[in-house]
């Protein structure tokens, strides 16, 4: 599921404020900073994100709109590989328009780590992980070592 696009939501009804609710608990539970609907099993456009600093925040059907010619590298982790960590360059800065949980749309400028968070979470979106915004040779080290944890 986690190498799928997402589909849309139409429309954005009552039952998108709950599992953006939902949504941002389990964010909380695995002690994350964003979470996308295909990560969750749900291939719908939508995620959520919570930084420090700042609110929880509903982001549905995403779309970016502009991202700055400064790209910066930081190191990322997902919810959906625990424990594997790598070195992504990203712009620095994001503007994305995205409907929130009561269906009404808002415009979003961000930089520093919530532009990487927003970046990262419609990746997912796209079906794109961040292990694929690394190199072939680092990203196969990484599953290597990912997948003898995992039968460990």
């Amino acid at each position: 599921m986690l190498r799928q696009k997402a589909e849309l939501i139409r429309p954005i009804d009552a039952a998108y404020k709950k599992i953006a609710g939902t949504m941002i608990e389990a964010l909380h539970d695995g002690k994350g900073v964003g979470l996308a609907g295909p990560q969750i099993g749900l291939m719908k456009r939508i995620f959520v994100v919570h930084v420090d600093g700042d609110e929880p925040r509903v982001f549905i059907n995403p779309s970016i709109i502009e991202t700055s010619q400064d790209l910066v590298k930081y190191e990322e982790g997902c919810l959906s590989i625990p424990g594997v960590w790598a070195d992504v360059v990203r712009p620095s800065q994001v503007r994305v328009q995205a409907w929130n949980e009561r269906g009404r749309p808002f415009t979003l400028a961000a930089s520093g780590i919530l532009a990487r968070v927003i970046l990262h979470e419609c990746d997912h979106l796209e079906g794109v992980l961040f292990i694929d915004r690394i190199s072939a040779p680092k990203r196969n080290r990484i599953l290597t070592k990912f997948e003898r944890r995992r039968r460990a």
